[in-house]
């Protein structure tokens, strides 16, 4: 099968390639800048979904697109990473439906239902998931065969959320957790995501939204807690009762050394629980799912192959 895999250096991306590969598929990856592809096992062609340069090309003969591109970091033009998720799920979705794409497989981010609490509200006017949840519907209205997995935190060495946790974990020596820490979802093995991502190419589904959990649901507070005990580090904890998210937002990203463009947004959704709805995804795609303990050793272990952890 003829694939088109875009963000093939992203966490995700990276992973999922020499999976696709494996089974069988001819992929070709998209990026901005091939240059930093070199080397890799499969063509890599020039594109940009935000400006459309290049998406003619690279999907001409392909019958399932993977579309993992997000658009969080900062512009140099001041345009905000939710208009520009807008345009390059625009451009992509049109040049797609007119090469003739069978199917575009696109992960995105669970959304809280509406009337289940004020905070699931609250939550779901978070930019970082409103954008995620307008990118899919996007995708899905221009190529219809189309299948979207919406995951909360993915477990994984490079996942810039469980690099967060980590790194807050260890450089605090007392965790402060505001009211957030309360809130429950339901974290995914990298293993489970990268699985279901390559069933998608050859899954009899249709036109289906799958959101996606590991077996574990957990508040961000117990999170915190079982990594640290992974870790074998010792983390009192000190409970606040208010959110203060873009205060909150801003000191966790200069404890873990990370883009606070990055971490305030997402820690704009941790305003209610982000669960799974009960459609048995990883049982239709057949992908049986790990632990989260057993998703957190694995991401450590494979942490620790490329650099040290200082709290362990």
């Amino acid at each position: 099968m003829e694939i088109l895999l875009t963000g093939a250096t992203g966490f995700v991306g990276s992973l999922l390639l020499p999976v696709l590969q494996r089974e069988g598929h001819e992929v070709r990856a998209l990026s901005r800048h091939p240059e930093k592809l070199a080397g890799l096992p499969a063509e890599v062609l020039r594109g940009d979904a935000v400006t459309g340069e290049g998406l003619e090309r690279a999907l001409r003969g392909v019958e399932v697109a993977y579309y993992l591109i997000h658009s969080m970091e900062p512009s140099p033009g001041g345009v905000g990473f939710v208009e520009r998720e807008r345009l390059a799920a625009g451009n992509f979705a049109a040049a797609a439906q007119a090469a003739g794409v069978r199917r575009i497989v696109y992960l995105g981010g669970l959304v809280p239902r509406w009337g289940e609490t004020a905070g699931a509200a609250r939550a779901r006017r978070s930019r970082h998931l409103a954008s995620r949840e307008e990118v899919e519907r996007i995708l899905l209205e221009a190529v219809p065969d189309s299948l979207a997995l919406r995951a909360s935190i993915v477990i994984g060495a490079r996942s810039r959320s469980f690099r967060l946790l980590v790194r807050l974990v260890e450089r605090l020596p007392v965790l402060t957790l505001p009211a957030w820490q309360r809130y429950r979802t339901q974290p995914i093995d990298e293993r489970d995501v990268i699985a279901m991502l390559a069933a998608c190419a050859r899954s009899e589904l249709s036109g289906e939204v799958l959101e996606v959990g590991g077996p574990d649901v957990l508040s961000y507070g117990e999170m915190l807690a079982r990594i640290a005990e992974a870790m074998l580090v010792g983390r009192p904890t000190l409970r606040l009762g208010v959110n203060l998210t873009p205060i909150a937002g801003r000191v966790a990203a200069a404890i873990a050394a990370e883009d606070p463009e990055l971490v305030v947004p997402l820690m704009e959704g941790l305003q209610g629980d982000l669960l799974p709805r009960e459609d048995h995804a990883a049982e239709r795609l057949g992908v049986r799912l790990h632990t989260f303990d057993s998703a957190v050793g694995h991401a450590l272990a494979e942490w620790e192959r490329a650099e040290p952890l200082a709290a362990r």
